[in-house]
């Protein structure tokens, strides 16, 4: 696809720093570029080698000095956008960027919408829509494990597998015409064996895919951690501890927390988003009552629930409620205070809870390995890591698998109910459709222009 127009936006974040990238991507990038730009002897450059950085200025109209500046220019088609591209690297600031923006818009460039030169990217064939967001992702990304799973998206992980079903859909598709087209020949039978096969083996695939839908959104948003207990238990102790610095207050007074602190931390390079809570009591205080209940509701949607018990004190009616209110979640027992004399055993509480137990201290630090060894488990069961597998980490790809899978089970029931193979095509031609919406080739421009409108602006 061709534009005829030329975009321009600053490519690197606003605001004070060292440089600053403005980009061009279009047709006349180049000329529009070339008329504000002389060399470091103040003169006009002939012609521009390809990816070559050039040293000098950039002029205004009466020819006084912008900015000092690097310029490259990139030729089409070997660039990001499969356009003519060009980057000057001026100096961080928004006087001189926007100063050069100025010019080039007077030049006759137009200023690029969100995303839009991925998008063209993306519309000039280069990439696919699942490595378009891929990138997005890998921009936004968080922790270590959110940025490989971004770029194995970004390099085309997910669009090879999603490509090669699509691929066997169509081959089956042109099979069952075969077929229809030649009943004389009566192979529909043998014909229907090949494609219950094939549909199984498809289904399979994306039930695989969508299995790694829950570690995906943990890997991409972060697991969120909610930390409970009674008053005075050391939860904002373990708060601090986990993200290593005095984030919280913490006192011997209890109910010193009555609001909910949120911090993100990163643990073995999956994205921890922690929530210490008010402690749960009984109270009359109706500040601290609003607190209470703040922390029931953020447990109801939790991934993880660290409940601290102090170890110090024999467990009280207080503990057992919130150990039964907490019996159908996914919950870590930690016995905290274990340096003082210890008043309960993970043997007392292992009766009334499945859920791991680990003895814990926040003067000495016991046991805050463990919780960030079982908190890395929960996102890779066993200890493995998704190295070289592929995630589903994005709502739109999952909710195409959900109808393509669920279109590959109709079509299975079809062939066991010994339907008419032509009407089998139907839920096929769906599969083909759902797994197309996650590589673009089959979502509508208006998708397609909402999609990246969520890109941030120059990328």
């Amino acid at each position: 696809m061709a534009w005829d127009d030329t975009i321009t936006a600053l490519a690197t974040p606003p605001g004070e720093g060292g440089i600053a990238v403005i980009r061009l991507s279009g047709p006349e990038s180049l000329q529009m570029a070339g008329r504000l730009f002389v060399n470091g002897k103040r003169r006009k450059v002939k012609e521009f080698r390809e990816r070559y950085l050039y040293y000098g200025f950039i002029l205004d109209q009466d020819q006084n000095t912008v900015d000092e500046v690097l310029l490259v220019y990139m030729k089409a088609p070997r660039t990001y956008t499969r356009e003519d591209v060009v980057e000057i690297h001026c100096h961080g600031g928004m006087i001189p960027v926007r100063k050069i923006l100025d010019l080039l818009l007077q030049e006759g460039a137009r200023l690029a919408q969100p995303g839009e030169f991925t998008k063209r990217a993306f519309l000039n064939g280069r990439i696919d829509l699942a490595q378009a967001e891929g990138v997005m992702d890998l921009i936004s990304s968080k922790s270590e494990e959110a940025a490989r799973s971004s770029l194995q998206q970004m390099e085309g992980s997910l669009s090879r597998e999603i490509k090669a079903v699509r691929d066997d859909m169509l081959d089956v598709l042109a099979r069952i015409e075969v077929t229809v087209d030649y009943p004389e020949e009566d192979i529909e039978g043998m014909v229907g064996e090949q494609i219950h096969k094939r549909l199984s083996t498809a289904r399979e695939q994306c039930r695989s895919l969508l299995k790694s839908a829950h570690q995906g959104r943990l890997i991409r948003e972060g697991i969120k951690t909610v930390i409970i207990g009674k008053p005075n238990v050391g939860k904002s102790s373990l708060l601090n501890a986990l993200v290593r610095e005095n984030r919280a207050i913490v006192t011997d007074i209890p109910g010193t927390t009555r609001d909910v602190i949120e911090e993100y931390v990163n643990i073995k390079g999956v994205l921890v988003r922690i929530l210490d809570t008010a402690g749960i009591r009984e109270t009359m205080d109706l500040v601290e009552k609003i607190g209470v209940e703040k922390s029931r509701e953020l447990t109801r949607d939790a991934d993880l629930i660290l409940l601290l018990l102090d170890a110090s004190h024999p467990l009280e009616e207080e503990d057992m409620k919130i150990l039964q209110w907490l019996k159908d979640k996914q919950v870590l027992i930690l016995l905290n205070k274990s340096d003082r004399p210890s008043a309960i055993e993970p043997e007392d509480i292992e009766m009334l809870t499945d859920s791991t137990i680990i003895k814990t201290s926040m003067i000495d630090g016991t046991g805050l390995d463990q919780v960030e060894e079982f908190i890395y488990h929960l996102v890779y069961s066993g200890g493995a890591g998704p190295k070289n597998s592929v995630m589903i980490t994005n709502s739109r790809h999952k909710e195409a698998l959900i109808r393509a899978e669920r279109h590959l089970g109709e079509a299975l029931d079809a062939l066991a109910a010994s339907m008419p193979l032509d009407l089998v095509t139907i839920d096929i031609r769906n599969v083909w459709e759902a797994l197309g919406e996650i590589t673009g080739e089959s979502l509508t421009e208006n998708l397609i222009d909402k999609i990246f409108m969520e890109f941030c602006l120059g990328k």
